[in-house]
């Protein structure tokens, strides 16, 4: 059963980091592309933030890009989302995402609320 479940969102001041873990099933290596979205407040789509492929590569969004780290650990079939320099406009729900190597939908976490205040 393919499922991606996220954790570690919550409150932090601006300026502050989180780190967002996405653990996958059944295996993080049964994936060709893992990422992650956000969807702001009142938003009615999911924005791209960053995402790696199987050869390592990992891509980023502008608005993130010297902020937020994407890791990947196999051997724990999670994916981290290292969040620095936090702004309020980073508030957002965060999404996991998967792509399988099958041809087939992209497969969706539930989301982890993020809330950047002072």
């Amino acid at each position: 059963q393919v499922q991606l479940v996220e954790s570690g969102g919550g409150l932090v001041q601006p300026g502050g980091s989180l780190r967002l873990s996405c653990t996958v099933s059944p295996s993080l290596l049964s994936f060709y592309a893992v990422g992650w979205y956000r969807q702001g407040p009142g938003s009615q789509q999911r924005e791209y933030a960053t995402a790696s492929v199987s050869d390592g590569t990992t891509n980023y969004a502008n608005f993130v890009k010297g902020r937020f780290t994407l890791t990947k650990d196999d051997g724990k079939n999670t994916v981290y989302l290292q969040m620095n320099k936090l702004s309020i406009d980073d508030t957002a729900d965060y999404y996991c995402s998967g792509d399988r190597w099958a041809p087939g939908p992209r497969f969706w976490g539930q989301g982890t609320q993020v809330t950047v205040s002072s």
